[in-house]
């Protein structure tokens, strides 16, 4: 990077810092604020969960979003305490209307039947439609199976409908348009995470804005499509400079190393990915590594910013955008 490059890059971060934590979010003004009542088609996306692989974190929560419109309640991914997460943004469980998991790893599929299961055990008496890769069907069905018992009590003594009545589930295999109704429209595309296959990315076209999740994925070529001229891009990041810190102890960590740079996304990588793309906003998630010790905001900020130049937002959980 040139010198002149270097000063800009400085000027940027110290802009970006001076604000205090609310700047250092680059929160858009309305994101703490719940919608307009009139404004009913204006989209909520919510960040439940931003940490990166299976283990729990004492940082950040399992991947997870959710998309709120009109009421209705899009949920993208199912880390482990997605409920609880729902919970503490405020969106109500009964108002989940489909699920979407984009690929059958455990930090994102690990509470996919929990977060029925226990949204029905509260609220949730309304058809829930769910799609993902296989085997869901098979995981929706064993789930069932394995929770019978306290299912069966609780249409006894409390009068709930059968929990398998409210789960319509659908497999996909390649990228499709997915569903549609009077909310979002969702289009899934193929992305790269081996060895895990088929793995998904979603687009949602909104009414008010198109929201994309990348899912696991490394770079790819499809992503990149699906993400064309998309308001916002939630991108999984990995920060090679900490990465040997973190694995270093590991027993495994020649394994783990190979798994995890031919399977996800550098700062460099997703900059460059958000910019072919030409979305406006970039939020990063999935934070690899993303537990203790925590890396500051403002590293990842740092390491993205050279190669996107539009609005860059490092998520946390909960947060609105």
């Amino acid at each position: 990077m040139s010198i002149l490059a270097r000063k800009a890059a400085s000027a940027t971060r110290r802009t970006f810092l001076s604000g205090g934590a609310a700047v250092l979010a680059a929160l858009p003004a309305w994101a703490a604020d719940d919608p307009p009542a009139n404004d009913k088609n204006r989209s909520r996306l919510i960040l439940l969960g931003t940490g990166g692989g299976p283990t729990p974190k004492p940082n950040r929560s399992a991947p997870s979003q959710v998309i709120v419109v009109n009421g209705a309640s899009y949920v993208i991914d199912c880390g482990n305490g997605v409920a609880r997460q729902m919970v503490l943004a405020g969106v109500p469980l009964a108002s989940i209307r489909d699920v979407f998991i984009t690929h059958q790893h455990s930090d994102h599929n690990a509470d996919y039947g929990n977060l029925l299961w226990l949204s029905w055990a509260a609220t949730l008496a309304t058809r829930v439609g769910t799609y993902g890769p296989p085997p869901l069907a098979n995981m929706t069905r064993l789930f069932l199976e394995m929770n019978d018992y306290d299912i069966k009590t609780r249409m006894a003594d409390e009068g709930r409908p059968p929990l398998k009545d409210l789960i319509a589930v659908h497999e996909i295999s390649a990228g499709v348009a997915v569903m549609r109704d009077a909310n979002v429209t969702v289009t899934a595309a193929l992305v790269d995470h081996p060895p895990v296959k088929p793995a998904f990315a979603y687009r949602f076209d909104c009414p008010d804005r198109s929201i994309v999740i990348s899912g696991d994925t490394r770079p790819s070529q499809n992503l990149v499509r699906l993400a064309q001229g998309a308001d916002v891009l939630v991108h999984e990041v990995m920060y090679l400079p900490a990465l040997e810190q973190v694995i270093g102890a590991e027993p495994n960590a020649k394994s783990l190393r190979e798994h995890l740079l031919a399977s996800h996304t550098t700062t460099e990588q997703v900059g460059r990915i958000a910019t072919e793309a030409g979305v406006k906003t970039l939020v990063l998630s999935h934070f690899v590594p993303g537990g203790a010790p925590p890396i500051k905001d403002e590293v990842w900020f740092d390491a993205v910013r050279p190669f996107f130049s539009g609005k860059l937002i490092i998520g946390r959980d909960l947060l609105e955008i």
